[in-house]
């Protein structure tokens, strides 16, 4: 039985998607604050994001990923959003390793 799916190092597919689709709100500065505050070479790697119900929890971890993911080049794709203008922008991109679970599969069935 699949109930949940697991993925390492996702590829920006997702975030594409959604980011083509012209609903999406430019919320990438959520990045430069992770990257400000929870360095991911530091003791303050983890972060939890917090939502209310229906207020994009998925494409904000989508957006986190396709940021962060070693299995993405994503430079292309954030270039017409905000984060692409910061002075960081290239620290970070592309360069962790990360385990993206969709909890939500298991109710898509």
């Amino acid at each position: 039985m699949e109930c949940m799916g697991t993925y390492l190092n996702p590829n920006n597919d997702n975030f594409r998607e959604f980011s083509v689709t012209g609903r999406y709100v430019d919320k990438t500065m959520l990045i430069d604050a992770l990257n400000t505050y929870c360095i991911p070479d530091s003791e303050q790697k983890f972060v939890c994001v917090s939502r209310p119900r229906r207020f994009g929890k998925s494409i904000a971890g989508d957006v986190i990923s396709a940021y962060y993911s070693k299995g993405a080049d994503s430079k292309e794709l954030f270039a017409p959003y905000k984060i692409s203008k910061t002075k960081d922008f290239e620290t970070h991109l592309n360069k962790y390793n990360v385990i993206a679970i969709d909890l939500n599969a298991m109710y898509a069935k």
